[in-house]
């Protein structure tokens, strides 16, 4: 059975932050993430880790503007120092968490710039981060984001896209971050997919489409994909990262069917 983590920003908001630790361990998960943890002091979360006997799975670089519409600077000519600096913060965090894998979104294509100098700024960023993080011990993730629905002109849109930029840079400590909710918007076909790319891919996340919301409200057959993971032999985290159609545990049925319950 797949390694089950909760994503905090989207799971559990019937309760305040602080208590959405607790609610994930009592629902069964053993890991969490979350989109940033920067608004909170690291004793803070590092005392809600411990409390409740949870690994800290992942969590995302600083991304820019959040509020503003900013999803990510990597890609952005001119925010290099900017980029380095929440590398930086985010060392910073990871060391006090005990986390090992930190995702980066490369961000939004602003409108008129050229795709040449915009790829060749996320090649530089991502390569400086890589190194950076490779003397800490952490892995670096990719992810690819749908820009038909969620994020228009995100620039890791694809895979393909973010496979070939690891493979230009070439670092050891680089993983694509897969997401089946976006890659079923985006290209489908996700058990061969995952097969395929099963060695570069360092970290798995899942909604349901359409609606982003759990297994089970959508197209996906997420009980044929979860074993395919485990026939493939994938022994990283698989993180629920979706917004509830009502209560977080009265969605759980799908972690249900996993463990052997009927749906």
């Amino acid at each position: 059975m797949p390694r089950f983590a909760a994503n905090l920003t989207l799971l559990f908001n019937e309760v305040p932050f602080e208590d959405r630790f607790a609610s994930a361990a009592s629902a069964g998960f053993t890991g969490v993430e979350y989109l940033f943890p920067y608004t909170w002091p690291e004793a803070f979360l590092a005392q809600r880790l411990q409390d409740n006997n949870l690994t800290q799975v992942l969590f995302n670089l600083p991304p820019g503007d959040w509020d503003r519409g900013e999803r990510g600077i990597a890609c952005l000519p001119g925010r290099e120092v900017e980029f380095r600096q929440g590398v930086e913060e985010a060392i910073r965090y990871a060391r006090a968490l005990g986390c090992r894998q930190l995702n980066c979104l490369a961000g939004l294509a602003p409108a008129g710039a050229e795709p040449e100098i915009l790829w060749a700024t996320l090649r530089e960023n991502v390569a400086w981060a890589a190194r950076r993080l490779a003397d800490e011990g952490i892995v670096l993730c990719l992810e690819a984001i749908n820009s038909r629905i969620d994020m228009p002109g995100f620039l890791l849109d694809t895979s393909g896209k973010v496979v070939q930029l690891m493979d230009e840079i070439g670092a050891d400590n680089l993983r694509l971050q897969y997401d089946l909710y976006h890659m079923q918007i985006m290209e489908g076909d996700l058990i061969r997919t995952l097969q395929d790319l099963l060695p570069r891919i360092g970290h798995i996340q899942f909604a349901d489409n359409p609606g982003r919301h759990e297994p089970g409200t959508g197209e996906i057959n997420f009980r044929t994909i979860f074993n395919a993971l485990d026939e493939a032999g994938y022994t990283g985290w698989v993180s629920a990262e979706y917004r509830p159609k009502g209560r977080t545990e009265d969605g759980l049925g799908w972690m249900k069917a996993v463990q052997g319950s009927t749906m």
